[in-house]
């Protein structure tokens, strides 16, 4: 029986990993809530690992948040995040733990990077500055892997995913991303009885979509995959893997699928002079498909499942 420690086990990405690990019957899960194991601590974090004896790490714990709490909390977004997996990593490494799965972020890659973006446009560019150090962070941690890879024979790899949304997603009102806004957004105006709902932009920019529970399972694949497996498809200083479905649609098209599950019937808007951003941001995920793993929820079949989570869990929300 393999014992698994999920650090970040209450965010949206740790959470669906827990699920998903807890169906198999081969697992022993350890979680720890910031109550018991600070992970700012590097002394408390090698003491767990010390005491645990760990089998694989899934290191998913990160300070998160949009463009305004980046832009706002700079200095909180790099030291938190290089922290926390400096503890996770090193305390996994001194206790000899063999195998563990660090989950990163497609900011990593160059503002002006070609799309679809591939793991070779690593430090190709300059970073988008508004999300400039958790992308440094995050770039570190791949690196930090690598590293511990390279001198120590260990088996750290690196997941970078696109867009995530679906259950235990933030709907906070001011802080959330694009999917949890627009559903709250348009299940508030079904309740108001509004006629028309203005989306900011023109809706042309093209993004990418991947449910929580497809990157829960990508993660777990990408973790038990054979080392010769793994080797023959990454390389020793480039050996993160994209994760996403390679398939965009338009912030268009997003808002129109949203307002039918919600069930909106009334008139969408969009307000052309509010700033659109990237174009287009897409990711490839051609190495992950050789290594024989695709996305299986559709945007629509997600965006119901998650609308019917929102629906469920709304008193625990901040309307």
């Amino acid at each position: 029986m393999k014992k698994i420690f999920v650090a970040g086990h209450n965010g949206m990405v740790g959470s669906a990993i827990v699920r998903k690990l807890a169906q198999q019957g081969d697992v022993e899960l350890v979680s720890r809530d910031r109550r018991e194991l600070d992970l700012l601590n590097q002394q408390a974090v090698t003491d767990f690992f010390a005491a645990e004896n760990i089998d694989q790490v899934y290191l998913a714990a990160a300070k998160v948040g949009g463009i305004v709490a980046n832009n706002t909390y700079p200095a909180e977004f790099i030291y938190q995040n290089l922290t926390i997996q400096n503890n996770i990593i090193h305390g996994a490494h001194l206790a000899d733990v063999q195998n563990l799965l660090f989950l990163g972020s497609s900011c990593i890659y160059p503002k002006l990077a070609e799309q679809p973006m591939s793991e070779q446009a690593l430090l190709t560019g300059l970073l988008e500055p508004t999300n400039e150090p958790y992308a440094i962070a995050k770039i570190a941690g791949i690196k930090m892997c690598e590293s511990y890879n390279r001198q120590y024979g260990r088996n750290y790899r690196s997941v970078m995913p696109t867009n995530l949304y679906g259950e235990h997603d933030d709907f906070h009102p001011e802080n959330s991303h694009v999917i949890p806004a627009l559903l709250r957004r348009f299940h508030q105006a079904k309740l108001d009885g509004l006629a028309e709902v203005i989306a900011w932009g023109s809706g042309k920019p093209m993004r990418e979509f991947l449910h929580v529970n497809d990157m829960a399972a990508a993660s777990i694949y990408v973790m038990n995959l054979s080392d010769d497996v793994y080797k023959a498809n990454t390389q020793e200083m480039l050996s993160h893997i994209n994760v996403g479905t390679g398939v965009d649609c338009t912030i268009r098209e997003l808002v129109e699928t949203v307002a039918k599950v919600v069930g909106f019937e009334g008139k969408i808007k969009f307000d052309a002079t509010k700033p659109d951003g990237a174009p287009r941001k897409l990711m490839n995920v051609s190495r992950l498909k050789d290594l024989g793993w695709q996305y299986s929820i559709s945007l629509e079949q997600g965006l119901t499942d998650t609308y019917a989570w929102f629906l469920n869990n709304q008193d625990s929300f901040r309307m």
